[in-house]
């Protein structure tokens, strides 16, 4: 699908996220003009303000470019998918993981090539307790780690944070019961850290799973096994390819569908690096739910992320 003729595109940009792409912003919208995209530049302070605008905006509106990290562009899922609104990524942030499944080019000037030739194809979204994600919602191990990535971590250890932060969690993980049905199959496991991934990437470039794409109607879940530091370092070259179902210490699954309770306590899920639920909690597919703009070809050829997405 292409967006045909005169288009009136919305450039939303999270200032804290633009690492000096103001130059580059510009560019990219003259580019865009010259392509007969009008778009008006928007820099928004707050998830809410985004949302708030596009939401005003959206009968003026013929594409959503959102400019910023992950946690930016999944705040405003719910409100593209209820205006049926075309989205443009434009990666600014740290670890850019929605870029890296939708395979576009590290360089932010040929982003903006992408856009200007409007070539949209679905993806899905996930869904929990009626929140719309991008990437990965999970709990446990995942959500320690992004409380130890605190903008300070970031700007001091730019793609290293991850890394950073994912030693200082997993000191002090504790492992939790999980009841769960997937597609009506019910499991009892232990664990300390559950995944629901929508796309391939998370936390900085991890694969969920190395059969995962944004496209192909399925959720993927993994659940790591209570065990040892010494363990789980041995596992972490696995869980970085997505190839941790080689591993018995991890349960991994597919299905559209998924319902969980949490013992001894409800526990709290991010959902691309942000607070959005607690359990019980239920995810449910919304296959071809949004149109993205991509290069057609990366997209297709390189949903295993082989088209490279940059960072800070």
């Amino acid at each position: 699908m292409t967006l045909d003729g005169k288009c009136k595109a919305l450039l939303i940009v999270n200032p804290k996220a633009r690492n000096g792409a103001s130059a580059q912003l510009q560019e990219g919208m003259a580019t865009l003009q010259e392509a007969g995209i009008a778009t008006e530049l928007f820099e928004s302070q707050s998830a809410e303000q985004t949302r708030e605008f596009i939401a005003e905006r959206h009968r003026e509106l013929d594409l959503v470019i959102i400019g910023g990290g992950d946690g930016t562009i999944s705040s405003a899922a719910q409100t593209l998918h209820q205006y049926r609104l075309p989205l443009a990524v434009l990666p600014l942030g740290t670890a850019n993981d929605l870029a890296r499944s939708l395979g576009l080019p590290e360089d932010i000037e040929d982003v903006f090539a992408v856009i200007a030739r409007r070539q949209l194809m679905p993806i899905d979204l996930g869904s929990v307790n009626g929140h719309c994600f991008f990437n990965v919602a999970n709990m446990g191990l995942g959500v320690q780690v992004t409380e130890e990535l605190t903008p300070e971590v970031k700007k001091s250890w730019g793609v290293l944070s991850y890394l950073r932060a994912f030693f200082a969690a997993l000191v002090r993980v504790k492992q939790f019961k999980v009841r769960l049905q997937v597609d009506g199959r019910q499991y009892k496991l232990r664990s300390i850290q559950l995944a629901v991934g929508n796309g391939r990437y998370y936390g900085g470039g991890n694969v969920v799973d190395e059969r995962s794409r944004i496209d192909d109607g399925e959720f993927s879940l993994y659940s790591i096994k209570p065990q040892s530091v010494w363990e789980f370092l041995t596992l972490a070259p696995l869980l970085r390819e997505g190839r941790q179902k080689r591993a018995q210490r991890v349960v991994q699954l597919r299905g559209k569908q998924m319902e969980l309770t949490t013992r001894p306590k409800r526990m709290e899920i991010h959902a691309d690096g942000e607070p959005i639920a607690h359990t019980p909690a239920k995810f449910e597919l919304l296959a071809g739910a949004l149109q993205v703009v991509v290069d057609p070809n990366t997209f297709t050829a390189h949903g295993d992320g082989s088209g490279k997405t940059g960072s800070d």
